[in-house]
């Protein structure tokens, strides 16, 4: 790296004072590692460990849950209404499904399909079924449905047979993940059954599903409770695996509900997202691996978390956004210079140990001495009668 030091005769102090405060404080935050310390704007809350809630008067409580990861969201607009440790990289299950159908459902064409032995092939041990016979004729609706209601690996495989193979589809999962902002997500496997790295989160999940709600076809899907499906032994019914939206086993169907996921594996746990309609809002709800109950609590805790959402509609202010977002301008885009304050907010940092550590410290110091610096040098030149114009990066 490289610091040039510019000179026009003696000069005043303060313009020997904008030049020493730059050279000093570039040499600082190269520091021993050689490497320039980025200065990054205030925390994302969705970043900080923990619950994340900001509630106005009469906000109610946000209920206790055991899950590891959660997240309570406006289906319309994108606000994160609260949230716990929500882009922690957990298993995601069959709720991976949600980002399968999302990128192959413009892709698998319509019509009928004869599944082949070798598209069943790859089908882990183990997995949830809905009974694809291989040299049996398909509509391509009852695959679907099969996904949906039974998550069925093998109508995931069959259908990533249909657009291009696996591979393809763990492709197109991945790019379609990253075109909605879903950061946290690693495709390994299309229908979420366990395979070493393959994580999501809380927030990529709930992205996924308000961005199928979206889809006719997906929300026709998501919300079918039940259906007619032609495998193994002929026709016989099928019933959607998510307890919310039928009620099974214990579980109270959430009035209003519209899906839209559940999965569980060994070492996913339970997990779900769930979106409900009331008065004309409609959440999304992700509940990853609760710690405590059985196989129900998944939907309990759910339910505890739509029934906040609702009530504190209106009463909390948004802690984030599922929104992907705003791709970078040029690098010529003009952005304007923060205050001192501001700039020394900016590099404020947290040390690993929750306390401020002295390099952030010093570097807030160094960014308040460059804007007093700059407005005594800018206050010089104006003095002299030069138009004293925005500084713009």
């Amino acid at each position: 790296m490289k610091i040039a030091f510019f000179s026009r005769g003696s000069g005043s102090g303060s313009g020997r004072a904008v030049r020493l405060a730059v050279a000093g404080c570039a040499l600082f935050a190269v520091g021993a590692s050689g490497t320039p310390a980025p200065v990054t704007g205030p925390p994302d809350p969705l970043l900080t460990p923990g619950t994340q809630v900001r509630p106005a008067a009469g906000a109610p409580e946000v209920p206790e849950v055991s899950a590891l990861s959660w997240v309570v969201a406006d289906a319309r607009s994108g606000d994160v209404l609260a949230a716990h440790d929500a882009h922690r990289r957990l298993p995601p299950a069959s709720t991976l499904k949600t980002l399968f159908a999302l990128a192959l459902l413009p892709r698998v064409p319509e019509g009928r399909h004869r599944a082949t032995g070798a598209e069943l092939a790859g089908v882990g041990e183990g997995s949830s079924l809905v009974g694809v016979e291989a040299g049996r004729d398909y509509a391509v609706d009852d695959l679907w449905r099969g996904v949906f209601l039974s998550s069925g690996n093998d109508a995931v495989h069959v259908l990533s047979a249909m657009a291009g193979g696996t591979r393809a589809a763990v492709a197109r999962m991945q790019d379609t993940a990253r075109k909605l902002g879903a950061r946290d997500t690693r495709v390994v496997s299309p229908d979420g059954y366990d395979a070493p790295g393959q994580v999501s989160s809380a927030y990529d999940l709930a992205v996924f599903g308000r961005a199928g709600l979206r889809d006719p076809r997906f929300t026709k899907y998501c919300r079918t409770a039940a259906a007619r499906f032609p495998g193994r032994g002929g026709v016989y019914d099928i019933r959607n695996t998510n307890r919310l939206l039928t009620g099974a086993d214990g579980v109270e169907p959430y009035p209003g509900a519209v899906g839209v996921k559940n999965g569980y594996t060994s070492k996913a746990g339970h997990t779900l997202i769930a979106a409900a309609r009331r008065g004309g809002r409609t959440l999304v709800v992700t509940v990853l691996n609760p710690q405590d109950g059985g196989s129900t609590t998944v939907y309990e805790e759910a339910r505890s978390l739509l029934d906040w959402g609702f009530r504190a509609a209106g009463r909390v202010r948004p802690v984030g956004s599922l929104e992907p977002p705003v791709a970078a301008g040029p690098p010529s885009s003009p952005r304007p210079r923060p205050s001192a304050e501001h700039a020394a907010a900016e590099v404020a940092g947290r040390g690993e140990g929750g306390g401020t550590t002295w390099r952030t410290v010093a570097l807030a110091g160094c960014a308040a001495a460059l804007a007093a610096a700059g407005t005594a040098f800018g206050t010089r030149r104006g003095r002299r009668g030069r138009a004293v114009q925005g500084a713009e990066d």
